[in-house]
């Protein structure tokens, strides 16, 4: 039996390696950012907020994704974290922090993205 942290690092890593080449910097770059993101806006208003720009960006839809099958949500993140209840929030809150950990350290080590690199065309 495997760990959360395990089945998601496993999960992420698979998804990460899939990154497209053109798709790399702005999926790598959110993926450093977005746990800020949650931790001082709230995880309805982050993945909102991603949502808005992921209408112009592949990569960030792609990313918002990748996340929601990672913690088990698949397709209806953004729905849940908008209607939860305090507690189910509160779960999905670390459920989500802890999958975008491994998400920023992939892109670290897979995607050779750092926390100071901008996305292109900014």
């Amino acid at each position: 039996m495997q760990t959360r942290d395990q089945r998601y690092a496993v999960d992420v890593y698979k998804r990460v390696t899939q990154v497209k080449d053109e798709n790399r910097n702005s999926y790598g770059s959110m993926a450093h950012k977005l746990p800020i993101l949650i931790r001082t806006a709230g995880l309805a208003q982050a993945l909102a907020f991603v949502e808005s720009k992921a209408k112009n960006k592949a990569a960030l839809k792609q990313l918002l994704n990748d996340l929601s099958e990672t913690v088990d949500k698949p397709g209806i993140l953004i729905e849940t974290a908008r209607t939860a209840p305090l507690s189910e929030y509160m779960l999905l809150t670390q459920q989500t922090l802890a999958a975008l950990l491994w998400y920023k350290r992939f892109a670290q080590s897979i995607l050779d993205i750092q926390a100071g690199d901008e996305e292109e065309g900014k």
